[in-house]
């Protein structure tokens, strides 16, 4: 048992002395200096151009200033989860919501997936806590059982 499963790596590194002590990182590209140098100025010149009408300025602006959320927030009125059956009202709920049109498929996706996920969350609690019931019961029958023998 003290010996190692399969054949282990040798000790060092066997492809090249590696990274040189004190080196340092790999330059930039001439590409990459020219960018970092003339942003401020592109950015300047594009923010003019849409400031005189220019859509495609303006949309590229906008984009940079404040870029798409990937998630949007989502407001419902779920009623408080407690119990696998509150899980089941607000699922119906959510399912309401997609039918009616107020929440897009993805949407009610993903909160179908929070409820799922609140209900494991409960179940395990419950389980927990009748297990724990379970166990108290065990040791008070025990403790009845040693004291009649």
């Amino acid at each position: 048992m003290d010996k190692p499963r399969g054949r282990p790596f040798p000790p060092g590194n066997t492809l090249g002395r590696g990274r040189p002590k004190g080196s340092r990182n790999r330059e930039k590209s001439p590409s990459q200096h020219l960018l970092d140098e003339f942003a401020p100025h592109i950015m300047r010149k594009c923010m003019a151009q849409a400031m005189e009408g220019n859509a495609s300025a303006m949309r590229l602006s906008v984009e940079r200033t404040f870029p798409s959320r990937r998630g949007a927030l989502v407001q419902m009125n779920l009623p408080p989860i407690r119990t696998a059956e509150d899980v089941d009202r607000a699922a119906e709920k959510v399912t309401q919501a997609i039918r009616r049109g107020k929440l897009t498929p993805a949407e009610g996706n993903t909160m179908m997936n929070l409820l799922e996920s609140r209900s494991r969350f409960i179940e395990g609690v419950k389980f927990e806590t009748q297990l724990a019931d379970l166990a108290d019961r065990v040791n008070a029958i025990q403790k009845v059982g040693e004291e009649h023998d």
